[in-house]
């Protein structure tokens, strides 16, 4: 049969606490372990070779001089084949994905409304996707102002060459766009990170956290308008402040400690301005700096307890998605290797029930005096009455039982009267032998 569903629900659910439980971490891991990460590196690393070919397009190859009249042809030869490589092998795997999820989620009518009137794919929402969208975007503006397709009509002696008449005023464009589809290629290959728990773990918190960075960041730009605004009202002749936009750039670079030292000998010359810069830098340094300190605690320390169940429900996410392009002659091999029909046993020559999966561990890890598996001799039919229990009313197994307790009490109230005050110890002493004279007389009546 096909996988269940169990999976894609506690996906789905988001709690981290159900997924972290013994039996779930089982049989994930089991999926995982023999059976997605392989798919799911195979893909990886063909979106891994398609970032080392436009790295070598846009970061190597064409810098490997300093003046453009050291370049040679066979680099621009180089450039122009990694380029067509992915254009042809990137761009249109992404056009092929992005139309495929929108068509099922219009048809399966999966749309969500943002403000109500907006209709968006609801497979948009997830980080991945909308970040693949951008890429596709952005590789698609870039093949319509690639250089080299705008210059081979141009008149030059070398092939494929960039920096032609034609390309001068879209090369700007093209290499805004080139930076922005980079970030965006080493942004989505972070998926790696699924591989391991510790990684997947603090990428995530670092996602948890970053709301309140963003908080940060929109209160300073508050701030900084506010008080660019007002200084600009100010009846002063600086230039670092004449308008609203030249202050706020001032504000912004005294916010982060790169504005010129000897620029506030003409501050001080304003004692107004003085007086509102002072205000702004008690305002960012001491208050709003050391509230981004508190709320990044409180936010680490609320998403820490759970951090290790958001990485695997994202494991969770990666597994049911991976396990949709797995092949039923594959499932089926997979379900063989697990040799279902075969009985487990309990212990060695103790064979149990077929249908499970058999995990060992240390034998010091969970000790146990008391076997809770009884065992009756004879026959197994069904139509045989179940037997008695015998000793029922006390043997020699609840002799033993209540001598280890004794024993386990005797050696609890000696070493809690070795940290005892001289009158608790002996007090502690003399209950410790009322209690073993008892429990002698007790086995002596016996």
């Amino acid at each position: 049969g096909k996988m269940n569903k169990a999976m894609e629900w506690l996906s789905d659910n988001k709690d981290p606490k159900i997924i972290c439980h013994p039996a779930v971490v089982m049989f994930s891991d089991v999926f995982w372990g023999q059976l997605a990460n392989r798919y799911f590196l195979l893909g990886r690393l063909y979106f891994l070779f398609m970032l080392i070919v436009f790295l070598f397009s846009q970061s190597i190859l064409n810098h490997l001089h300093a003046h453009i009249e050291d370049e040679k042809e066979e680099e621009y030869i180089g450039i122009f084949a990694c380029r067509i490589v992915i254009y042809l092998g990137s761009m249109t795997r992404f056009i092929y994905q992005q139309m495929k999820q929108l068509i099922t989620d219009c048809r399966s009518g999966n749309v969500t409304r943002i403000g109500g009137i907006l209709p968006v794919p609801t497979y948009l929402f997830s980080y991945k996707e909308f970040g693949s969208m951008v890429l596709m975007t952005c590789l698609i503006l870039m093949l319509c102002l690639e250089p080299i397709l705008h210059c081979l009509g141009s008149d030059n002696k070398k092939l494929f060459y960039p920096h032609c008449k034609e390309a001068k005023n879209i090369k700007d464009a093209y290499s805004v766009i080139a930076a922005v589809a980079m970030l965006l290629y080493w942004l989505l290959l972070t998926d790696l990170t699924v591989f391991s728990m510790r990684i997947s773990a603090f990428l995530l918190v670092i996602g948890r956290v970053a709301s309140e960075v963003g908080l940060f960041l929109g209160a300073l730009v508050y701030i900084i308008v506010s008080f660019g605004s007002a200084i600009s009202s100010l009846n002063q002749k600086l230039k670092d402040f004449a308008g609203m936009h030249v202050g706020g750039l001032s504000l912004w670079e005294i916010a982060l400690g790169m504005y010129p030292t000897s620029h506030f000998e003409q501050v001080m010359d304003e004692p107004f301005v003085m007086v509102a810069i002072w205000l702004f830098a008690v305002l960012i340094a001491v208050f709003l700096m050391n509230l981004l300190i508190a709320q990044l605690n409180g936010a680490y320390a609320a998403v820490y307890d759970d951090m290790v169940g958001y990485a695997r429900l994202n494991r969770a996410a990666v597994i049911v998605t991976t396990l949709e392009q797995v092949s039923d002659k594959r499932w089926a091999r997979f379900i063989q290797a697990q040799r279902f029909e075969e009985r487990l046993e309990f212990n060695e020559g103790d064979i149990g029930l077929p249908g499970g999966l058999q995990l060992t561990e240390p034998s010091n890890a969970n000790p146990t005096t008391v076997d809770a598996i009884r065992r009756f001799g004879g026959s197994t039919s069904r139509a045989m009455p179940w037997p008695e229990e015998e000793n029922l009313d006390g043997g020699d197994d609840d002799k033993f039982d209540r001598l280890e307790k004794l024993i386990v009490r005797a050696t609890k109230n000696r070493g809690g009267s070795g940290g005892s005050k001289k009158g608790g110890s002996s007090s502690a002493g003399a209950s410790g032998s009322g209690g073993g004279s008892a429990g002698a007389e007790e086995e002596g009546s016996e």
